[in-house]
C-alpha cells in the first residue's frame, strides 16, 4: 500500500501572506500615519508577490519537489491581487477625495496603476478549482492576464513610487526564471 502524506493545512499561508496588508491598513489607522509611505509600500509588496506567483512556475523548474510551490502559485496570485486592493484604499486615504484621483487619471504612472488592478480582477474572480472545471482551456488563456499585469504594475511602481530599482530587479528576476522556464523545456526535448 502507497501511504500518500497528509494534505497540510492552507491557512497558515493565507495568514502569512495577510500579515503584511493587515499590519499596513493598521498603520494607516494611526494618528501619525504617512499615507504616501504606506500606499508605495503596499503598490511594493504587491509587486512582488505578483511576480513571485508568475515566477513559481519556471523557480519550480529548480526544485527536487516542484509541487510544493506550484500548489501555492494561487495563493501568491490572490494575495498579490488583495495587497492591489489595500493599495488602492491607502491610495485613496492619502488623496483624501476621489475628485484629485480623477484629476491625475490621465498621468501615465496612474493609469498603468489602474490598469494593472483591472487585469487582475478577472484573475482573482475565476481563481477557484470550480471556475477552471468550467472554463476548461480559456482559464489558462485568461491567467495569462498576470504577464501584461505585471508589466502594468511595474510601470506603475516605476514610475509613481520611487521604486525604479525594485521595479527593475523585479522584472529582471521575471525575466530570468522565465528564460529558464522556456530554455529548460528546449533543452528537454
Amino acid at each position: 500500500m502507497i501511504s500518500r502524506p497528509l494534505p497540510q493545512p492552507h491557512w497558515p499561508l493565507w495568514l502569512a501572506l495577510a500579515l503584511p496588508s493587515l499590519a499596513l491598513l493598521a498603520a494607516a489607522g494611526q494618528a501619525d500615519a504617512d499615507l504616501d509611505e504606506l500606499t508605495a509600500l503596499s503598490g511594493q509588496a504587491a509587486a512582488i508577490l505578483l511576480v513571485a506567483a508568475i515566477a513559481s512556475t519556471g523557480a519550480a523548474r529548480w526544485l527536487a519537489r516542484p509541487q510544493a510551490l506550484i500548489r501555492h502559485r494561487r495563493a501568491l496570485g490572490l494575495a498579490a491581487f488583495g495587497t492591489s486592493v489595500v493599495h488602492l484604499a491607502l491610495y485613496a486615504a492619502a488623496m483624501g477625495a476621489l475628485a484629485p484621483m480623477l484629476a491625475e487619471l490621465d498621468a501615465p504612472g496612474i493609469w498603468t496603476g489602474w490598469a494593472a488592478l483591472a487585469l487582475l480582477v478577472p484573475l482573482a474572480l475565476t481563481s477557484t478549482d470550480a471556475a477552471q472545471r468550467r472554463m476548461g482551456r480559456g482559464w489558462k488563456r485568461l491567467q495569462r492576464l498576470a504577464w501584461p499585469a505585471a508589466a502594468l504594475a511595474l510601470a506603475h511602481g516605476y514610475l509613481v513610487h520611487d521604486g525604479q530599482r525594485l521595479a527593475l530587479l523585479l522584472a529582471f528576476t521575471l525575466a530570468i526564471f522565465q528564460l529558464y522556464r522556456f530554455n529548460l523545456g528546449r533543452t528537454a526535448r
